[in-house]
């Protein structure tokens, strides 16, 4: 329970910091504020600096890269592909996983956002994306270390183990081969439809992928199609609680507090959501995804325009990521049906997305 106010508080203060940072995706750093925390102050620290040293790393490529492939679907899959099939193998098998994990998302997300709105400026959104991140991670810090000068006095948190670093992975590496060939289809398909939200198709194939390296075997195909289905089980929990809470929110005896009732749904959803983490099973990973989907649709940068729509984008994307990696996989499979996992040690995810 401790985990869980700190985790409340964390995001409520992120979505002020937010704000006050001028960032155009409040959700984002509200986003941060969720991820980061751990119950030790100095794993909440160290997670906190990597989350900000790799989306500033992921920043600054965007920044050289975009503007040189965006123009072309083709260019733009390769460095998609190049970019996210490196950071892949980074975050299964390096010590700062949770930083290459970053600089692969944080690539993705600007060049794909840029693809989808090609007029618009490029540096205002790498900006606010890296004011975003900042905002969540320093709130997070604050209340982790409030926590450890009252709360985990009483109830401490124990310390992570230190991740563990693999050597040359063949099998990592042709799983990160497999991610990447599965992002390659986000552009091209991105370039003939302006429906979903591309760049959580993208998300979803670098944040399934990220498995130990023991667990790979012929391609990953059991295991990344359980994160699957725990991605989209999660989402759509999310969403459904997030609908009643709008709902609420939108009835005319609610209607003027209307943004308190969506503040009381985002408390809600965040202590459920880290209860169902916390529980360390099969749907751990699930109450990450109900808990991002909560703060994209009851986070909006303005509350007088909060909607379901952002939900059902991030599902309708998450659904397409899918579609993509899955038949990759597969492929696969099939291409080495003889491969196991070896039991390599491996360090654990670096975290859900």
């Amino acid at each position: 329970m401790v985990d869980e106010l700190e985790c409340v508080a964390s995001v409520l203060l992120a979505i002020l910091l937010g704000h006050l940072a001028d960032a155009h995706n409040i959700s984002w750093a509200a986003f941060s504020g969720y991820m980061v925390m751990r119950g030790h102050l100095a794993d909440t620290l160290v997670r906190g600096l990597l989350r900000i040293a790799g989306t500033g790393l992921g920043v600054l490529l965007a920044l050289a890269l975009t503007p040189l492939v965006a123009p072309s679907p083709w260019l733009s899959a390769g460095a998609l592909a190049a970019v996210g099939g490196l950071t892949l193998y980074g975050a299964i098998t390096r010590r700062h996983a949770y930083a290459w994990l970053f600089v692969g998302l944080t690539f993705e997300m600007i060049l794909l956002d840029q693809i989808a709105h090609p007029g618009a400026p490029l540096g205002p959104f790498a900006a606010s994306r890296a004011r975003e991140v900042v905002a969540g991670t320093i709130a997070c810090i604050l209340v982790s270390w409030l926590s450890s000068r009252s709360l985990r006095r009483r109830w401490p948190g124990a310390p992570q183990p230190p991740p563990a670093h693999l050597g040359w992975s063949p099998d990592a590496a042709g799983h990160a081969a497999l991610g990447a060939l599965a992002l390659v289809f986000v552009p091209l398909l991105a370039a003939v439809w302006r429906g979903p939200d591309f760049a959580q198709s993208g998300v979803t194939i670098i944040a399934v992928m990220i498995i130990p390296a023991s667990a790979i075997g012929a391609s990953g195909l059991a295991p990344v199609t359980r994160r699957i289905l725990l991605r989209v089980a999660g989402c759509a929990a999310g969403a459904a609680l997030a609908a009643a809470f709008l709902f609420l929110a939108h009835t005319p005896a609610l209607a003027p507090a209307g943004a308190a009732v969506l503040i009381c749904g985002t408390v809600l959803g965040v202590a459920l959501g880290r209860h169902i983490e916390n529980a360390q099973g099969a749907l751990a990973y699930a109450g990450t995804q109900f808990v991002l989907v909560i703060l994209t649709t009851l986070v909006p940068d303005s509350y007088a325009q909060a909607a379901l729509t952002p939900a059902l984008a991030r599902l309708v994307g998450i659904l397409v990521g899918m579609a993509l990696l899955f038949p990759v996989l597969a492929v696969g499979r099939l291409a080495a049906p003889g491969r196991r996992g070896k039991g390599d040690s491996a360090p654990a995810e670096p975290g859900g997305v």
